[in-house]
């Protein structure tokens, strides 16, 4: 992708996060670098991530918007679609014909859809089987793992400032 058609796209993507930002997100150029993003996302209410505040670490391939951004989670989380160095699964994150990234999409949309994807797992296509099926059969010990997870790794990096 041209930079011609990059940078202008990333500024204006830029600003409508700092504008009108998914609930409970904040997303930033790490060193004003366009390629390179931090987001720091609530953990939704009502769930075992409900207070604690998770970075997620946006890397801005070359090729985008052809290709989907690529994230992954700084601050650990007990969760089936997310493995122990952060990798995530989610459709939107994967192109085509395994994932369903369009160009149409964008940061904002990609954060929005990570932030469901914590408050509802998909068990039926996790990274983490064991955790996967923990959800399924054992719906409480999943919960409480989560929370706890949660107090140890996601309660000292809050930031007020998101929503």
């Amino acid at each position: 992708m041209s930079s011609s058609y990059f940078f202008p796209r990333m500024k204006r993507e830029l600003e409508m996060l700092e504008r009108d930002p998914p609930h409970g997100v904040i997303c930033y150029p790490v060193d004003n670098n366009l390629t390179r993003l931090c987001a720091q996302i609530k953990g939704p209410k009502d769930s075992p991530y409900e207070d604690g505040m998770f970075k997620v670490d946006v890397q801005i391939p070359a090729r985008y918007p052809m290709e989907p951004p690529r994230m992954q989670f700084i601050t650990p989380i007990y969760h089936p679609n997310v493995d122990d160095v952060g990798r995530i699964c989610l459709d939107i994150l994967k192109m085509p014909p395994n994932g369903s990234w369009k160009p149409s999409l964008n940061i904002s949309t990609t954060l929005t859809s990570l932030t469901v994807l914590m408050d509802d797992p998909n068990p039926d296509d996790p990274l983490l089987v064991e955790i996967a099926s923990e959800f399924k059969e054992n719906r409480s010990l999943f919960l409480q793992k989560a929370k706890d997870a949660t107090l140890k790794y996601a309660m000292e990096e809050k930031d007020s400032s998101a929503q």
